[in-house]
């Protein structure tokens, strides 16, 4: 199988190329794509050998030309042609925010099954997603945390019959801090998260779950 992955220098493109890795026999990486992180990309490229890489940050995306003989797209052109690249039978979105939206709609209108992580897709446009989704008829499956399990946990079974799902979470770095003492929590409390390293904006948006 011929896999597409959007996003591939963050923790789920990682770890979608770990398992292409480990499993060599079965995927082969024909595109890639990141955000500003060319180093990693660049590794990256020397490792699969993918055929079309995107760089969202057109100055890196010049400067990736110059170290490499695989085509560089930049931009969202660039992040719109790895979504639809004919080669590729599935397209990976890990991208962080409203920007995957369209590469997810240009992977579906170009028959390609997704796996997405990309959570603002389904938030800002899941009605016309979904609906391209069943015109095309092609697979469409979660593969973040939540959203995956709640697709795992539903798999062959009749939904009728499902009275209510209970959906845990690790909680941010307020996790374990009293209602009483959150007034005096600061921005600097708010990125200390227990586990996950995930950027300043998630993060913060992980501390009062705003992002369940």
């Amino acid at each position: 199988m011929n896999i597409a992955v959007l996003g591939s220098t963050g923790s789920i493109g990682k770890q979608t190329l770990e398992i292409a890795r480990e499993n060599k026999d079965r995927f082969k990486v024909v595109a890639l794509s990141a955000n500003r992180n060319i180093d990693v990309l660049e590794e990256q490229i020397n490792e699969f050998r993918p055929e079309f890489v995107a760089v969202n940050d057109k100055e890196k995306a010049d400067r990736l030309k110059d170290k490499t003989d695989v085509l560089v797209y930049s931009g969202m052109d660039g992040l719109l042609e790895v979504a639809s690249v004919k080669q590729a039978d599935i397209v990976v979105n890990a991208l962080v925010g409203s920007i995957g939206i369209m590469p997810t709609i240009r992977a579906i209108e170009h028959g390609k099954d997704v796996a997405l992580a990309n959570k603002e897709t389904l938030v800002s446009a899941g009605s016309i997603v979904m609906r391209k989704v069943r015109e095309k008829g092609i697979k469409f499956m979660p593969i973040d945390s939540e959203h995956s399990a709640i697709f795992q946990c539903l798999n062959g079974e009749n939904i009728a019959d499902v009275k209510r799902i209970i959906l845990t979470c690790s909680g941010g770095a307020f996790r374990d801090v009293a209602k009483e003492e959150m007034h005096a929590m600061k921005a600097e409390d708010a990125l200390k998260h227990p586990t996950w390293n995930m950027g300043a904006k998630i993060t913060v948006d992980s501390a009062p779950l705003m992002n369940k």
